[in-house]
């Protein structure tokens, strides 16, 4: 639908008119890339790296890391491809060498061919070189090794004066027709709302970067020109969800909440019968909002929130699906987000001086010594352990020390699943051998390292 444009030179995010003029200076990459998280992935493009004068590597990577990109900008070689891709990227989106030989070579799904058009003929090395190729039909050939297209109406770019929806209905139409079923994004004086609605209903998402800089184009209003609802109020449901997908409640929105949800960054809705609804605004339950999605009838959104403080029902619990208990609203916390949420508070209880009398998490962080020699102990259970109820229990044991651990150093057991599923991402893989330490005379060599 909607997808920001940070355009890197010299360690600071630019925007260029037809890619040539300088025409501003937008600040620190990284804290564009938290401000435009919220609206889902990232277009991240090289520009010194595009243009042949450095690169700016290092900081993208550092972006990736923490954030949804998709990367492009001089990626002429498998080994600069093959970094960001096990650095996180979503996507290499890969313009001058985008040809089968190259693109072959790695997963289509990671894959995004960038054809950048002047006049309606592909561009290379930077937009310099000129081509004889039409994009659409370009497109179509590589279409089997990829799985999106970037469409860069270079005549069009940062110059806010309307983009060519009749070139991207041509270039999509020709790509459907062929029966590509993957993401296609167009790029090129996007700047109103009801381009980008153009867009979508086309199938297309818009990249945006001048108009979202300059303010002409509210990010709000661009999703809202996006949405129905078949609502006599013409509210949109609201899926709420935490950091880990769980499902707490169901709310409403509307364009008003919508734009004040995104300004704020926190759980905005649309009361039915208050009006705007600002969560936490008396109960101090307050929400930080991470990220908006829209459903794929574009009817209903999903709000991936952090909960700051307390739960989202108004009975007193984390969720509106938990079943009250004899005392009151029941909890429906479970697995590693309870195990984390309950070792953090216990942090914070031996921090303060405040911990339960006879805590052993308290004693855990308190106790010299005492959480290290427990790692080490039931690491060696576990690798001891026989058959799957006493692996599963070992497991577990090993599981909450590791909780504990993480949380003495500010991290959590999510906060490992992020990491996970960034290696998961990777292409690459490391052999995986064990030290020496734990090798040389088989299971006596482990058992004497751990104990």
């Amino acid at each position: 639908m909607l997808i920001p444009s940070i355009d890197v030179m010299g360690g600071r995010a630019v925007q260029l008119v037809n890619g040539e003029r300088f025409e501003l200076d937008g600040g620190d990459p990284m804290e564009l890339a938290g401000r435009f998280s919220i609206l889902g992935d990232i277009a991240v493009v090289d520009l010194d790296a595009a243009l042949g004068k450095g690169d700016n590597r290092e900081l993208i990577l550092r972006m990736i890391r923490r954030y949804p990109c998709l990367v492009g900008g001089g990626i002429r070689d498998a080994t600069t491809a093959t970094r960001y891709l096990d650095g996180g990227a979503r996507a290499v989106m890969i313009g001058t060498k985008a040809n089968p030989e190259f693109l072959s070579a790695f997963p289509p799904d990671r894959l995004i061919a960038a054809l950048d058009a002047r006049n309606g003929k592909v561009m290379t090395d930077g937009w310099r070189n000129a081509t004889t190729l039409e994009p659409g039909d370009r497109a179509v050939e590589l279409a089997p090794y990829v799985g999106g297209f970037l469409f860069t109406v270079i005549e069009r770019e940062g110059e806010m004066r309307g983009t060519d929806l009749e070139a991207a209905a041509r270039f999509s139409g020709k790509l459907r027709e062929a029966g590509f079923r993957g993401t296609i994004t167009l790029a090129g004086g996007v700047t109103t709302p009801a381009e980008v609605a153009s867009l979508d209903a086309l199938g297309v998402d818009a990249q945006v970067g001048m108009a979202l800089y300059k303010g002409v184009l509210d990010p709000a209003q661009a999703i809202a020109a996006c949405l129905s609802s078949d609502r006599p109020d013409g509210l949109w449901p609201t899926v709420v969800c935490d950091e880990d997908g769980v499902a707490l409640g169901l709310v409403y929105s509307d364009a008003e909440s919508l734009g004040v949800a995104i300004r704020e960054t926190a759980g905005v809705y649309k009361s039915r019968t208050r009006g705007l609804w600002r969560k936490g605004s008396s109960s101090g339950d307050s929400q930080t909002l991470l990220r908006i999605d829209v459903d794929c009838d574009r009817d209903a959104l999903r709000y991936t929130v952090r909960l700051d403080k307390g739960g989202f029902c108004h009975r007193g619990s984390r969720s509106c699906f938990s079943r009250p208990g004899p005392d009151g609203p029941g909890g429906d916390d479970r697995g590693f987000s309870l195990l984390d949420r309950t070792v953090a508070s216990r942090l914070a209880a031996a921090k303060s001086g405040e911990a339960p009398a006879g805590s052993y998490t308290a004693r855990l962080f308190t106790e010299e010594g005492l959480l290290p020699a427990k790692l080490a102990e039931e690491a060696a259970e576990l690798a001891e352990a026989r058959g799957a109820e006493r692996s599963s229990e070992e497991a577990a044991d090993l599981l909450y020390f590791t909780a504990v651990a993480l949380a003495r150093q500010g991290s959590s057991l999510s906060e490992a699943a992020r990491v996970l599923d960034l290696r998961a991402m990777r292409l690459t893989r490391r052999p995986g051998n064990a030290k020496a330490a734990y090798t040389g005379n088989g299971e006596a060599a482990w058992k004497t390292s751990i104990h």
